[in-house]
């Protein structure tokens, strides 16, 4: 009688263990550099550049663009308004809603970025056909289906912050 563990010993089975180890490798190697550079982790240099991109944002929307919960989101602004990268104003139409703009320090830690400050991973699955990005979806919800311990709020966290070893504040 078989496992399942016994097709772990399996030559595709390891090939696609070790594309996972490349993949995490990979996007752990970018994210130091993004750390190394800019002096900040890759999910704060991911609001820094949303931020960029669309000046007075609110943080449900920045939020919303990162996939991430709105708590997360605004614990991430709140260290960057600390470190003098972003400035609130209150919305002239709504003063009870804030925008978030780039402060002086925020434009220098983006113009130190090496990339995308999403990652390598979103640029590589934008990059990706359709199809091929349907069929991905399709094999990795079967991989997830047989995921022990599984922890769906990962779902939701910044590859920067999983794949970092420390995080700079």
């Amino acid at each position: 009688m078989s496992s399942p563990h016994d097709n772990l010993a399996t030559p595709l089975a390891l090939d696609v263990l070790q594309q996972f180890r490349l993949i995490f490798g990979s996007m752990r190697q970018y994210f130091r550099l993004v750390e190394e550079r800019c002096g900040m982790s890759g999910s704060q240099m991911w609001v820094l550049q949303e931020v960029a991109r669309t000046p007075g944002i609110g943080i449900g929307e920045l939020a919303r663009r990162m996939g991430v919960h709105q708590s997360t989101c605004s614990l991430l602004v709140d260290k960057l308004v600390a470190r003098e990268c972003l400035d609130k104003q209150k919305r002239s139409g709504d003063q009870r809603r804030v925008g978030l703009h780039l402060a002086e320090q925020g434009v220098a830690a983006l113009a130190a970025l090496p990339g995308p400050a999403e990652g390598i991973l979103p640029e590589a699955l934008a990059a990706l056909p359709e199809v091929v990005l349907k069929t991905l979806h399709i094999n990795l919800d079967e991989l997830i289906r047989h995921l022990p311990g599984k922890d769906e709020a990962s779902a939701r966290t910044p590859l920067a912050d999983m794949v970092a070893p420390e995080h700079l504040s």
